[in-house]
């Protein structure tokens, strides 16, 4: 199995922007949807409350609608946290955790980002399960270890089976949102040696057969040298999927 075997996937991040009443015009302005879900999976990862206003507007189309986070917990007196059977009734495909953000700025550890991916593989939802460096732990030298831990934290005690329906995202978070991305070659680097993680904990077989996505800046313009890397199988998108040049990246994954 080689990358050909393994689908694109680039999944939009919009974080806290945009309003549900946008959505529609949003739609509206993208190239046709039947252009952006042709030979590649695409989604739409949206604050709460426009999923369902991303749900009606997407109707039709194959793109699919994703959250950007979710609770731990089943149910109970969490007072703001939303589950993942919430989100699974709101017809949710896929959930972005672990993402900088929120390690960041809510000290979200390994270790609750592990129960968040156990928590919407029991929903039937896609993890999109975030890992990354900062530009001191870059510039230390320690990138691969401080990733490698981090995989194998929000992996801990998820099965082959479970591993099959689980899409990594590395994020160097020097690269989010400053518009400096990391070159093709140290975005490979990172992302080639996540797979060989895979493969020491899961088998090469399987590692082969994982999604794993750039994030970091990845815009029309540089979309398509990212995606020609043989471990990259796709993007996770911040501002670039609030324009229509989201439609450009998912096409230079049809045309990788």
């Amino acid at each position: 199995m080689d990358k050909k075997s393994r689908n694109a996937l680039i999944a939009g991040n919009w974080k806290m922007n945009m309003l549900a009443s946008q959505v529609p015009a949003y739609w509206q302005g993208l190239e046709s949807g039947a252009k952006l879900a042709e030979g590649v999976s695409s989604a739409l990862c949206v604050p709460f409350p426009m999923i369902p206003a991303m749900k009606a507007a997407l109707a039709g189309s194959q793109v699919k609608v994703g959250a950007q986070d979710v609770s731990a917990h089943d149910k109970g007196a969490y007072t703001g946290e939303v589950s993942a059977a919430m989100l699974a009734d709101l017809g949710v495909d896929y959930c972005i955790i672990g993402h900088s953000e929120r390690r960041a700025y809510h000290a979200e550890s390994d270790e609750l980002v592990n129960a968040k991916l156990k928590a919407l593989l029991g929903a039937g939802i896609t993890p999109i399960m975030c890992c990354g460096e900062t530009l001191e732990q870059r510039d230390a030298g320690v990138t691969l270890s401080f990733v490698e831990s981090q995989i194998k934290g929000g992996l801990a005690g998820v099965s082959a089976e479970e591993m099959k329906k689980v899409v990594i995202a590395y994020e160097p978070i020097w690269a989010i949102g400053t518009g400096r991305t990391a070159t093709a070659e140290q975005a490979q680097e990172v992302c080639g040696y996540i797979r060989g993680v895979l493969a020491c904990l899961y088998g090469a077989e399987l590692a082969k057969g994982v999604q794993i996505l750039y994030g970091g800046s990845m815009n029309g313009k540089n979309a398509a040298e990212l995606l020609a890397q043989p471990d990259i199988d796709g993007g996770l998108i911040g501002g670039a999927s609030l324009k229509p040049e989201f439609a450009d990246i998912i096409g230079a994954a049809n045309e990788g």
